[in-house]
């Protein structure tokens, strides 16, 4: 048996009934809900995009590293990829090599060294791991790790500048390698390695600048600088925040809807008692 659509002509129509004084009072109580919604999401979308611009970090200023971070506590996003200066003093004993480490695009290893640092720019007698200087293989980098043990430079005290990096995750050596093989840069796994350390470690790490304080052991090392990348700004949008915004405005849309639809629905049961009285009338 197929259902007919009913069909509700004459009077009154949707519009008159939309037109009665209780549903434009309905009405003006929905578009003022749209209306808070609405503000609601433009006050979502604007903190959107400020809240991320006042997060942004000035990593380019140079700045003393007892300014930036401290040896108590752990690589803050304030502390992240900040360029920093210091002095220190390698212990000679306590180079190794990292990798695989990528350079300009070509694939080699890194030498770190072991910092005790000096006042005042940074806490007297801590340890920093330093990333030193990038060799095209590991064969160089051992070479370069041997030559900087034995060489002058890194007796002296030393003015050095870099970036201050957060330690990357472990990474544990395959089946067939060394135990102590070293594939990313983790200072306290560092510091289990040195033969020196008397002190307090630093839970980052410094990759070396090349400038006048570095140029004397990367040529020693005959090892190439670094690339020291600033961090990538923080993406300019909160997408989260993005949603939320369009979540108030699909709520205002549907609190309109939702008196067009109850206004609807009492023009449809007007009409429905209409034709129920009509068909009971002798």
């Amino acid at each position: 048996m197929s259902s007919r659509k009913l069909e509700y002509l004459g009077e009154p129509t949707l519009a008159q009934v939309m037109r009665r004084p209780s549903w434009i009072l309905a009405l003006l109580l929905a578009l003022g809900v749209a209306v808070a919604f609405a503000a609601l999401a433009q006050w979502q979308a604007g903190i959107a995009v400020q809240s991320q611009q006042q997060d942004q970090v000035d990593t380019e200023s140079e700045r003393p590293l007892v300014s930036v971070t401290s040896f108590e506590q752990g690589v803050t996003d304030a502390a992240a990829g900040v360029v920093v200066h210091l002095d220190g003093t390698f212990v000679a004993d306590d180079f190794s090599v990292v990798s695989p480490r990528e350079n300009g695009g070509a694939s080699g290893a890194w030498v770190v060294g072991n910092l005790v640092t000096d006042g005042p720019d940074a806490e007297p007698g801590a340890h920093l791991a330093v990333a030193v200087g990038w060799a095209p293989s590991i064969a160089e980098a051992e070479r370069a790790a041997d030559a900087l043990a034995d060489g002058d430079q890194t007796a002296e005290t030393l003015e050095l500048t870099g970036r201050y990096m957060p330690p990357e995750a472990p990474r544990v050596p395959d089946a067939n390698e060394d135990p102590m093989t070293m594939h990313a840069m983790v200072p306290a796994a560092l510091a289990n390695l040195w033969g020196s350390v008397d002190g307090p470690v630093y839970s980052g790490y410094l990759v070396l600048h090349d400038d006048a304080g570095s140029a004397a052991v990367l040529d020693d090392a005959a090892i190439e600088a670094i690339d020291s990348v600033a961090p990538l700004p923080a993406d300019a949008v909160n997408w989260l925040n993005v949603f939320y915004a369009i979540e108030w405005l699909v709520f205002g849309g549907f609190a309109v809807f939702f008196w067009y639809r109850l206004a609807r629905d009492a023009w449809e049961k007007e009409h429905e008692m209409l034709l129920l009285e009509a068909e009971t009338t002798p």
